[in-house]
């Protein structure tokens, strides 16, 4: 059995965060995040995540040294003999407007603060990245 190799991306426009609905596989509020191909570049795999999620280009990428794994909570039809995925994570800047979601995995979006991001996130390991990506931002904004 082995792990799908992801990426964790913090999309956020000034001092607020872009969190979106799940509905593929599981319900809940994560941000960006997705797989890498086979001979795909990492920069290719954001930009494409990226665009796939939101519809647009990143205006500025940040890779930070912070990575893990997860296991998937049940056996996911669309992944045969993945029982996980792997993350690294990046934080990108994207413009607030124009976000145009994939309907297949999310069915809203919504850019808020930091604090409601921390609230509304699913996942405890979202919220650790999101805390990282919020205290770095702090110096650069």
């Amino acid at each position: 059995m082995k792990y799908r190799k992801g990426l964790f991306i913090i999309l956020y426009s000034g001092k607020e965060y872009l969190i979106l609905k799940r509905k593929l596989h599981w319900k809940g509020w994560e941000f960006a995040k997705g797989g890498v191909e086979k001979e795909e570049k990492i920069k290719d795999a954001l930009i494409r995540e990226i665009k796939e999620e939101t519809g647009q280009k990143p205006l500025n990428i940040k890779k930070f040294d912070i990575s893990g794994k997860y296991k998937y909570k049940k056996e996911l039809s669309d992944r045969e003999g993945v029982i996980g995925q792997t993350y690294t994570l990046y934080a990108a800047e994207i413009k607030k407007s124009r976000i145009k979601i994939d309907k297949k995995e999310h069915s809203i979006y919504k850019w808020v603060e930091y604090k409601t991001a921390l609230k509304k996130l699913t996942w405890s390991n979202q919220r650790k990245c999101l805390r990282i990506v919020n205290n770095w931002l702090k110096h650069e904004i």
